[in-house]
């Protein structure tokens, strides 16, 4: 019986690798030699995601399913896969059909568009929790009986006939724009990134990371902290960042004297900022530029100050920690050789230059994508210890399929929760009501978006909390004068923080158990960390010459000052800077890091002025403590 047991589980085991690797290689394929129609596309790429979930996600989470009751979940996961290829077969084959009757739906339309919707709500729901398919259905609800509603939130009836023909035979509902993104940009580079760690660049990371930062004081720190951010740019999920490079990191810092609290913080702090970092950003970058309707490139550009300013306030709070508790780094002959990691290793960074030098030349993300994915194997062939041999590229193609499905699922929830939102007007609804809540003051519009990704964030994957905040709160900032990008990114980096943000804090619950620490303060320890990221989307609301917008020498003049501002926060936080600060020392700290961070000469003129003001007094108070030592020191003789 129990051999019996095995066949069947390693048939299942198969069937998903054959599915999953037919999903990579269809999308390798149409990336290289053309997207298939919208609506084509679009249904192929979900019915994959759809039979590897029910083949790979139980109905229930049970430890061990037996007898009648696991029988029973099988069959349901059959009807379910055979559903999902009925249902989306349906449109492959007879799109042209459709096209030829005007979008008029069939009672089979009707049938088979409602099952489609109960299938994605099921797998996301498998996928990602109950959050994002709860939000969905409040959407349809809506949909249904928001003609009940008075005044603003109501809207004309709609029936059943009129919601499936928009959500289920129109690319403006379940295929919009998100699952569209999905199924041509992101899934190509979710399949590179399985590649890439598949070659062992992961381990590369960390070990270059060691290499250079690994003996400087505080060292595993700010190997976490560069290790995590070129690992988050690939991988997107901050939760997955911190459990792999975090394994390696947190007990490291634990080790040299970093408190376990401090460990897991800076952890999930670094993990969470990998997904606005260029050069992949996770892949929302693509979905923002397809958003946007502008290259992706410019997103990259626009994205790179902010990064870099997120990362070098954690790498300077990090070292000042180390710094106040007297903490040294890991002795070199304990850590990997700098040239032997280059030349041994090396080379498996070389498909990420690849990526981003073919994009620079035109190359649209999804050529780009397939050039670098075939480059990994290619490269990878260079030293005998690295190559990738047919069973890993089976492995990559395999990974890459299943780790599209957070993104997938929640691509096609959202954009059901998108085409409520535009076929009911509550779009503008929203834009009207949030404006005239905040009485058209640009201070309050913030921060009722910056809530509502936040609050988003915290069930949600990042990508789908930016869509379905930017698609209600977007019109708002934009309404009132932001400029579209600085809009989205403002959107977009509060749905990455509410990975750290209390009380659903999931990037700093994952460092917390980890590190041993208590969640809630690991994640109330990681805000403080991050708080540069809760500054720095309101600047560039008010002032985007940090997202490259502008004359070059002011850009580079903003972006100078804006780092001493970070200086003087970080140290304002830490209470530290040549010696430990007063209370006054550290308000006067924040204040000029503030003003410094935020763009303008007169801000810069203040900033400076707190700033110089500040270093003296901690000049001679550091002076007059060396005399008082040295005059202890003469006493004693």
């Amino acid at each position: 019986m129990e051999k019996l047991e095995d066949k069947k589980i390693s048939i299942k085991a198969v069937i998903t690798t054959i599915v999953a690797v037919s999903m990579s290689l269809f999308h390798l394929y149409t990336s290289e030699f053309g997207l298939l129609s919208a609506v084509v596309q679009r249904s192929i790429h979900l019915l994959f995601a759809l039979l590897i979930t029910f083949l790979t996600l139980s109905f229930i989470k049970t430890p061990k399913k037996k007898g009648k009751l696991k029988n029973f979940f099988t069959i349901l996961d059959i009807i379910f896969m055979i559903f999902s290829c009925i249902t989306l077969i349906y449109l492959i084959v007879g799109y042209k059909e459709l096209i030829l009757r005007g979008g008029a739906a069939t009672t089979t339309d009707l049938i088979f568009g409602s099952i489609l919707i109960i299938l994605v709500l099921e797998s996301t729901r498998r996928v990602l929790g109950l959050a994002l398919p709860l939000i969905t259905v409040i959407a349809i609800l809506y949909a249904f009986f928001g003609d009940y509603l008075p005044g603003a939130w109501g809207h004309r009836a709609l029936d059943l006939e009129q919601f499936i023909t928009y959500q289920y035979l129109t690319t403006e509902g379940l295929f919009t724009i998100p699952l569209g993104v999905s199924a041509s940009y992101i899934i190509i580079f979710i399949i590179f990134g399985a590649f890439l760690l598949n070659s062992g660049v992961g381990e590369f990371f960390i070990a270059f990371a060691n290499s250079i930062a690994g003996s400087m004081r505080g060292g595993p720190a700010k190997v976490a902290v560069l290790s995590s951010a070129t690992m988050g740019t690939i991988s997107g999920s901050a939760v997955a960042n911190v459990v792999s490079t975090g394994s390696f990191t947190i007990p490291l810092m634990k080790k040299i004297g970093y408190t376990p609290l401090f460990a897991g913080a800076v952890e999930s702090v670094a993990s969470t900022g990998g997904q606005f970092m260029p050069p992949i950003m996770g892949a929302a970058a693509f979905i923002i530029a397809e958003m946007l309707g502008i290259p992706y490139i410019k997103v990259c550009l626009a994205a790179a100050i902010p990064a870099i300013l997120y990362f070098f306030s954690l790498f300077y709070m990090v070292h000042i920690e180390a710094i106040k508790q007297g903490l040294k780094g890991i002795p070199k002959n304990q850590l990997p050789s700098f040239k032997r990691e280059v030349f041994s290793r090396g080379h498996l960074i070389l498909p990420a230059i690849i990526l981003v030098v073919l994009m620079v030349y035109g190359y649209s993300p999804m050529k780009a994508g397939f050039w670098a994915v075939i480059s990994v194997v290619l490269i990878s062939m260079v030293k005998k210890e690295t190559r990738m041999d047919f069973k890993k590229i089976i492995k990559s193609l395999e990974n890459g399929a299943k780790g599209s499905l957070q993104v997938v699922t929640a691509c096609a929830c959202a954009g059901i929760v998108i085409g409520v939102v535009t076929q009911t007007g509550l779009g503008l609804k929203f834009s009207t009501l949030v404006i005239s809540a905040a009485k058209g003051y640009l201070f309050l519009s913030l921060i009722y978006v910056m809530l509502t990704s936040l609050i988003l964030g915290m069930g949600l994957t990042t990508s789908a909390a930016y869509i379905l905040t930017v698609i209600i709160g977007g019109p708002v900032l934009i309404n009132l004068g932001v400029k579209p990008i600085a809009a989205h990114l403002f959107v977009f980096y509060y749905a990455c923080l509410s990975a750290i943000t209390p009380p659903v804090a999931l990037a700093a619950f994952a460092g917390a158990g980890i590190s041993g620490a208590p969640p809630f303060k690991t994640g109330f320890t990681a805000m403080r960390l991050a708080l540069i990221a809760y500054i720095v989307p309101f600047i560039i609301v008010y002032n985007p010459v940090l997202l490259f917008h502008g004359n070059i020498l002011n850009i580079i003049f903003s972006f100078i000052t804006a780092i001493i501002g970070c200086i003087a926060i970080g140290s304002s936080l830490e209470g530290y800077f040549l010696l430990p600060l007063s209370i006054l020392e550290k308000i006067f700290f924040f204040l000029a890091g503030f003003a410094l961070l935020k763009p303008g000469a007169k801000s810069d003129f203040v900033g400076f002025g707190m700033l110089i003001f500040i270093l003296v007094t901690q000049i001679i108070k550091k002076r007059i403590a060396k005399k008082v030592k040295i005059t202890k020191k003469l006493s004693q003789f």
